[in-house]
């Protein structure tokens, strides 16, 4: 069954909400997402700014600032609840890994 769009996030969808808890430009953050993951999830600017384009659609983000072609945006109320709702559905995948009869963590 196809994945409903914005129903779960990508990796790179919960990162930009999460960098978006704080004001920033397009490039800070990128950088910061590079940083936090220790270069794991790097975010070319062509996927950063269609992530940013839905996330204004759906309201969950809204820019603050534009000077020129630099824009910085911050995370909205319903960005916010939306971030929380990954991060519970996260932890409750931990939590079935965990409790799975194969653990994979079992030798």
């Amino acid at each position: 069954m196809p994945r409903v769009q914005l129903k779960t996030l990508t990796e790179q969808m919960y990162y930009v909400l999460l960098a978006l808890k704080k004001e920033r430009y397009g490039v800070e953050i990128s950088q910061y997402i590079e940083q936090l993951t220790h270069g794991r999830v790097v975010l070319g600017p062509g996927t950063l700014y269609a992530i940013l384009s839905k996330f204004e659609d759906e309201k969950w983000i809204q820019e603050k600032k534009s000077e020129g072609r630099k824009r910085s945006y911050i995370i909205t109320n319903i960005g916010r609840i939306m971030l929380e709702k990954e991060y519970q559905h996260l932890l409750e995948m931990i939590e079935d890994t965990k409790q799975s009869e194969d653990d994979i963590y079992e030798t």
